[in-house]
């Protein structure tokens, strides 16, 4: 009988350590999946699947996104968000305009002032030199860490 709860303590104690060795870490969730569970971001996340950018936004990146909010797109002009998410081309624009290649940290950015390429070819500017401003629109919320870039979260939407 000893012999026999031996044996079965014994595989017991392999499975455990079988076990523990297929143990999942937590991962950090990418860009997309952070906007998509952060409830400020529904129009952002409504207009990227519009636009059909989910995919390249959950690709390796890294990618720098300034997201704008809910209230950002809220205040552009009545009607300009029905007719940039029925034209997806117009809407990729602004979007792209909105990400720059690469994970830069607001700490990368402080006292710097520098036009940086955006994803769709055209420059913003970026001045960090009170708080972090990225052409008209603040940061109001810096270095949001996913697991293909960083999100810096702005009050208006860019316009290219």
């Amino acid at each position: 009988m000893n012999r026999r709860f031996a044996l079965k303590m014994t595989a017991a104690a392999a499975l455990a350590g079988t076990l523990a060795a297929c143990t999942v870490e937590p991962t950090t969730p990418d860009i997309v999946d952070i906007a998509a569970s952060n409830g400020q971001f529904t129009t952002l996340v409504a207009a990227v699947q519009a636009a059909g950018l989910v995919e390249t936004l959950k690709g390796d990146g890294p990618f720098t996104v300034f997201a704008p909010t809910d209230a950002a797109f809220a205040a552009l002009p009545h009607g300009t968000v029905d007719a940039l998410l029925a034209d997806p081309d117009a809407l990729a624009a602004i979007l792209t305009y909105h990400v720059v290649p690469g994970a830069v940290t607001s700490d990368q950015l402080v006292g710097q002032r520098l036009d940086v390429a955006t994803v769709n070819g055209a420059s913003v500017h970026v001045n960090g030199t009170n708080g972090v401003t990225v052409n008209n629109a603040t940061v109001t919320q810096a270095d949001i860490i996913a697991s293909n870039g960083v999100i810096h979260v702005i009050d208006t939407v860019l316009l290219p």
